[in-house]
């Protein structure tokens, strides 16, 4: 057996390397643990399902039987989508679930994200799982185990809600991750002529990595949109749970732009109310929330964090620079990478240019994420000096909620801990390069200040 190390259990999800952090023996306790804190909460039913990868079926199996071991009942969906998972906690009357998956991690990884009582957990909730295993903490019972295929479910909730004013044609690229054992089937059903891209599911990932947030993972699909009479290309992550879009001339359309369309399409239905994102997006999204009758409301990365400020805010829409998107308007809430592309469909059937739609949405000069690699810890106190020190001559407002965002009047400079891995998080946005280059020394002068030899990726 591996050793149980603390360093799985991360900020949002359990994570680790197969037979050196994580394998059947931990995942079984895991499933010891996770029933014993569902079963103290009344909950009897545990949904599970597992993603593409080779060492998803020796880790689900696993994990049911100690799930079962407490005396919880566990239906397994098999092999699905993480929202597939989170559908499941919706309606089949148990509001708990895990799901096994490495997301977009290398195919040596895997890890379980996890909804107890119909809370998206995370933080001290998955350390008090670690604190469990531990103390060997766990109810005794012997619970039963069932099948079901949510497959047809899923997809019939789907089509029947989202409406397309005409057919498309589509490129999907799935990166052969889960996504692509279902994503071809929903947009068809939904009226559209669908190019599949590396759609065959293969825990190797031989193509390309799963993940639409790198735009080296998204050449295949932009050359695909160049040669083929595609209108638009969907790509998602390893679970299903993140959506990448690409327009007909080759343009990434990133998450905080795509969170405007869907923004302004919520809010024609639900005046005023807030809308949430999180503190990578762009700039240009609060006015345009504003100018479309909601309300802005920046909060912490992370998607367990966005999912538990949406229960608490009512808002019926929240989203992440990464792609997380949470529709509570006709949904249930949670992030899924295939729903959000129905939905920006749905949006996109109704206009006549649909590649001027997207390319029109306000944008600035923006960097993609950097990260400043350092020792385990050293992240968070860095942010923590900064945040009680560092002065930003010319900035108009220094936003503490989740590391600093240092807001300018011509742009914005971000440095946040990372709550998965020792590295600070940044990310730059402004109207113009030299005001870029501006902001961007002032964050490295305010790092260098608290830590003189750190490397900066800039």
């Amino acid at each position: 057996m591996s050793l149980l190390s603390k360093s799985i259990f991360k900020a949002y999800d359990i994570r680790g390397i197969l037979n050196k952090t994580l394998d059947a023996e931990i995942a079984y306790s895991i499933g010891q643990a996770f029933g014993s804190a569902a079963l103290a909460k009344g909950e009897k039913t545990i949904v599970i399902g597992r993603d593409g990868r080779l060492s998803g079926p020796s880790l689900a199996a696993a994990l049911a039987k100690g799930l079962q071991s407490t005396g919880a009942d566990v239906i397994d969906l098999g092999v699905v989508a993480t929202p597939m998972v989170y559908f499941g906690t919706n309606v089949l009357g148990a509001s708990s679930g895990i799901m096994v998956t490495g997301s977009h991690n290398p195919p040596d990884y895997n890890g379980f994200k996890m909804v107890l009582a119909g809370e998206a957990i995370y933080g001290d909730t998955i350390l008090a799982l670690y604190d469990r295993i531990l103390a060997k903490d766990f109810v005794k019972g012997d619970g039963k185990y069932s099948v079901h295929d949510i497959k047809a479910s899923y997809l019939e909730r789907i089509i029947s809600d989202v409406k397309l004013a005409r057919p498309i044609k589509i490129a999907i690229d799935c990166g052969n991750g889960v996504a692509g054992a279902f994503a071809g089937d929903l947009y068809r059903g939904m009226g559209c002529e669908v190019i599949e891209m590396f759609c065959e599911v293969d825990g190797n990932f031989p193509n390309h990595h799963p993940d639409p947030a790198h735009p080296e993972n998204l050449q295949d699909l932009i050359r695909c949109l160049q040669t083929s009479d595609a209108e638009i290309g969907l790509a998602f992550d390893g679970d299903g749970d993140r959506l990448g879009v690409v327009t007909k001339d080759g343009q990434i359309i990133y998450p905080d732009r795509q969170l405007m369309l869907f923004a302004a399409d919520v809010l024609s239905r639900n005046a005023g109310a807030p809308i949430l994102y999180d503190v990578k997006c762009t700039r240009h999204l609060a006015p345009w929330i504003k100018s479309h009758g909601g309300q802005p409301l920046m909060w912490k990365t992370g998607h367990s964090l966005v999912k538990a400020k949406l229960k608490e805010t009512g808002s019926p829409l929240g989203g992440e620079m990464s792609g997380h998107v949470f529709f509570k308007d006709r949904w249930f809430g949670f992030d899924d990478g295939l729903y959000a592309g129905a939905r920006l469909l749905e949006i996109l059937s109704k206009v006549t240019d649909m590649t001027k739609t997207l390319n029109d949405l306000p944008q600035s000069t923006s960097t993609p994420e950097l990260q400043l690699k350092l020792k385990e810890g050293e992240n968070f106190a860095i942010i923590e000096q900064m945040q009680n020190d560092a002065d930003f001559p010319g900035s108009t407002e220094v936003i503490c909620i989740d590391g600093l965002r240092v807001e300018y009047p011509d742009g914005f400079g971000l440095a946040r801990s990372s709550n998965t891995t020792p590295v600070i998080v940044m990310r730059f946005e402004a109207e113009t390069p030299e005001a870029l280059a501006r902001i961007q020394a002032a964050l490295k002068a305010a790092i260098l200040a608290v830590k003189a030899d750190a490397v900066l990726p800039y």
